[in-house]
């Protein structure tokens, strides 16, 4: 038996709807056709996120640990095994695929340590070689550099071809970015809105090539297992990708474990470990852009103001030149 957690039903039901309620009803009997089909036996309590189930499971043929991955395909999840096949064959630290189904978008994946994400390090939880940090604020910023040092693997791949496109996104959110700025009630951020949208069409004729995650942040990077020859190193998993520039990765990193003193801090970390340092002004702008995108997501769900961090974040990048 798979039991769903009442936390992935409830976001399925809230932002997919009728193909989530149909998501969420085949999921047992997705798990159990692809636990037989691979050859695999269950090893551990499900997991869960915003969109998957996924079951720590061992291959029976050769006793290897791993992750069955189940989630609803849509245009943010469909690029996921290109991606993570393209980072794997240039070694650029991502969870390997051991299998996939593109009809029902299943994923067998390497197993990591999920009880061992780079959140932990930020919160004083040390590091896979077991060493840790003293302090608080020296914890979170090991965890950024450490980021920083994954993301630039990771953008230092071309993308694929047939993802989406950071074009793309950018021509959406420009176009619904006059009606989301009008429909936020306060002025303050009626012009902080606008001013990110200003920033953003600066460099939209140059959208970029890489290879992106789209949500890199502390708790979408693991320790890898020393079974699998990778004890002492970090990798990410669960991409939303899409090409383009390095500079629209970095907003996870700012917004997740939010703290405000530390944004420029962070930004200037991120922006030399992908080498924009010269270039922060690109970098600064498409951070912006992320700002941008999710004020637009936001008031399309009748929100009518900007998210506090969001807004922070926007105010304190805003002054750096």
């Amino acid at each position: 038996m798979i039991d769903i957690p009442d936390e992935l039903i409830a976001t399925q039901y809230a932002y997919n709807g009728a193909a989530g309620r149909a998501f969420v009803a085949a999921l047992p009997g997705l798990a159990g056709r692809f636990l037989e089909e691979w050859g695999l036996r269950r090893d551990g309590a499900a997991m869960y996120g915003m969109c998957a189930l996924v079951l720590p499971v061992v291959r029976e043929a050769d006793g290897v640990p791993a992750a069955l991955k189940l989630q609803l395909v849509d245009e943010e999840t469909v690029g996921e095994p290109v991606a993570l096949r393209a980072w794997g064959a240039a070694g650029a630290g991502a969870v390997g695929v051991l299998g996939h189904d593109p009809g029902t978008g299943a994923l067998l994946l390497e197993r990591l340590d999920e009880g061992r994400p780079l959140s932990g390090v930020a919160g004083g939880g040390g590091v896979p070689g077991g060493s840790r940090l003293v302090g608080e604020v020296a914890d979170a910023r090991h965890a950024v550099t450490v980021l920083g040092e994954v993301l630039a693997r990771l953008a230092a791949v071309p993308a694929p071809e047939g993802l989406r496109t950071l074009g793309d996104a950018v021509e959406r959110m420009l176009a619904a970015a006059p009606e989301a700025v009008g429909r936020l009630a306060d002025e303050e951020e009626r012009r902080l809105l606008a001013d990110c949208a200003a920033a953003v069409r600066e460099v939209a004729g140059e959208p970029g090539d890489r290879l992106l995650h789209w949500d890199l942040h502390y708790d979408n990077i693991l320790a890898g297992r020393a079974d699998a020859g990778r004890a002492g190193e970090w990798v990410a998993l669960d991409p939303k990708p899409l090409a383009g520039d390095p500079g629209f990765e970095l907003f996870p990193a700012l917004d997740n474990l939010f703290d405000a003193g530390e944004v420029v801090w962070r930004f200037d970390a991120l922006t030399e470990a992908l080498g924009m340092e010269r270039d922060r002004g690109r970098a600064r702008a498409w951070t912006l852009g992320r700002v941008l995108q999710n004020a637009v997501w936001a008031v399309g769900d009748g929100e009518r103001e900007l998210a506090p961090d969001h807004a922070e974040i926007a105010r304190r990048l805003l002054g750096v030149s």
